[in-house]
C-alpha cells in the first residue's frame, strides 16, 4: 500500500485540502465587542499552512458565552467581521470552518445578559470550574462558574435553532462549513452526561434521549446549510469541567457514530484530553470508533508528525489536528515538514486584548534570518 504523504493535497470527503493538517479551535479572546477585525484576519492568515482552519469557539447567541471578548455569529455586524477572516484565509488557499459554541453551565453571571444565571440541562453547578468574566470588584479574570438554570423543554429547541441560525450566518460570512462544539464539558456534552443531565423529559434518561439535543442541533444545521458543511467535535472519555465518567460512555459514542454516519456530515473531530491534563482516550477506542463511523475523522490533542503519519497511514484517522503549537508557530506545517524545532507558547498570553502573543510570533525563517 502506498504511504500517504500528509503534506500533499488531498480530497477528503467533501473537502479539497492542500494537506491533511488542521488548525484546531482555540479561544483567543481578542474581540471586546464580539466582532472580528482586520487583526483577526491577519492572525488566521498567518496560519494558512494548514489545509483546514477551524476557528476559535464562536458564540451562537447572547447566552452562549463563558469567556469575555469572544466573537459571535448572531448579528449582522459579526457576519461582516468574519468576512474579513474568511477572505484572508481563502486568499492563501486554505479552507475554514467556524466552531459554533454554547458553554452551558461553564459560564458566569457577568457573561450573561442582565446578569442572569447561565442555562444548562440541569441546575447542577460546576463549582470547581472557571469561566473568564468579572469578579465582584469588576476585575477581569477566572471566576467560579455560576449556578445554572435548567432549560425548559421548549427552550432546548430554541438553542437548537440558535445553532442552525449561526450555521446560516457562517455560510453568509464565507465559511466553508461549521463545527458544532460537542466537547470539553460544554452544553452539548453536558446533555450527554447522565451525572449532569438529570432531566426527566425527552432530553434525559436513555442514551437516545441524552443524545437528542446533539442530533437535533446537527439536523437543524444540516437543514440550514447541507450535511457536507457540518462537522462536530467530540471528547469521548473526556472529563473537563466536571463531567464524571459513566458506565455507558462506549455505548453512547457507538450510538452517536452510527447516527452521524447516516447523516453523511463533513467530519467528526475527536480530541484526546490527555493533552489538557484530563483522561486519555483508552487504547483501542479510536480503532473501534473507526469501525462504527464511516466518515472523515480528525484527531487532535498531543499530536506530532510521527503520530499523525502513523494513524493516517493506518486508516484510523484522516486529518491531524494541532492546537496550541499553532499559536506560537504560525508556520507550524512548514516546521513539521522540515523537522524544524518548535517555539514554546506563552500561556499567560493566550487570552487578552493585546496583540502581544497574538500577531507577533515569528516563523522559523524569520527567527533564523532566512528570508
Amino acid at each position: 500500500m502506498m504511504k500517504i504523504n500528509i503534506f500533499k493535497p488531498a480530497k477528503i470527503g467533501s473537502l479539497e485540502l492542500k494537506n491533511r493538517i488542521a488548525m484546531a479551535p482555540m479561544t483567543r479572546a481578542r474581540n471586546k465587542d464580539g466582532i472580528p477585525k482586520q487583526y483577526n484576519a491577519e492572525y488566521y492568515s498567518q496560519r494558512t499552512g494548514a489545509g483546514l482552519i477551524i476557528t476559535e469557539g464562536t458564540a451562537i447567541s447572547t447566552t452562549a458565552s463563558g469567556v469575555l471578548h469572544i466573537p459571535g455569529l448572531y448579528t449582522p455586524a459579526q457576519v461582516q467581521g468574519w468576512k474579513l477572516v474568511t477572505e484572508a484565509v481563502h486568499a492563501k488557499g486554505s479552507k475554514i470552518f467556524t466552531q459554533l459554541w454554547h458553554v452551558g453551565r461553564i459560564s458566569h453571571v457577568s457573561n450573561q445578559p442582565d446578569g442572569q444565571a447561565p442555562v444548562a440541562p440541569s441546575n447542577i453547578q460546576a463549582s470547581n470550574s472557571s469561566a473568564w468574566g468579572y469578579d465582584e470588584n469588576g476585575k477581569e479574570g477566572f471566576v467560579t462558574a455560576s449556578k445554572p438554570r435548567a432549560l425548559e423543554t421548549k427552550e432546548v429547541y430554541q438553542v437548537v435553532l440558535d445553532f442552525a441560525n449561526a450555521a446560516k450566518n457562517a455560510i453568509e460570512a464565507g465559511f466553508d462549513g461549521v463545527e458544532l462544539h460537542g466537547a470539553n464539558g460544554y452544553l452539548i456534552e453536558q446533555f450527554l452526561n447522565p451525572y449532569v443531565n438529570n432531566r426527566t423529559d425527552r432530553y434525559g434518561g436513555s442514551i437516545e434521549n441524552r443524545s437528542r439535543f446533539l442530533l437535533e442541533a446537527i439536523d437543524a444545521s444540516i437543514e440550514a446549510i447541507g450535511a457536507d458543511k457540518v462537522g462536530i467535535r467530540l471528547t469521548p472519555y473526556g472529563g473537563l469541567h466536571e463531567l464524571p465518567h459513566y458506565d455507558e460512555i462506549e455505548e453512547t459514542y457507538e450510538y452517536l457514530a452510527q447516527e452521524l454516519s447516516k447523516r453523511k456530515i463533513a467530519y467528526i473531530h475527536i480530541m484526546d484530553q490527555k493533552s489538557r491534563g484530563s483522561f486519555a482516550i483508552p487504547e483501542g477506542f479510536l480503532e473501534r470508533f473507526r469501525a462504527w463511523y464511516d466518515g472523515i475523522i480528525i484527531l487532535a490533542g498531543g499530536m506530532d508528525r510521527e503520530k499523525s503519519e502513523k494513524l493516517i497511514n493506518q486508516g484510523v484517522i484522516d486529518i491531524a489536528g494541532f492546537g496550541e503549537p499553532f499559536i506560537s508557530n504560525p508556520d507550524l506545517v512548514e516546521r513539521l515538514e522540515n523537522n524544524w524545532p518548535l517555539t514554546e507558547p506563552k500561556r499567560e498570553l493566550h487570552y487578552g486584548l493585546t496583540m502581544e502573543g497574538y500577531l507577533d510570533w515569528k516563523t522559523y525563517k524569520q527567527e533564523n534570518s532566512l528570508l
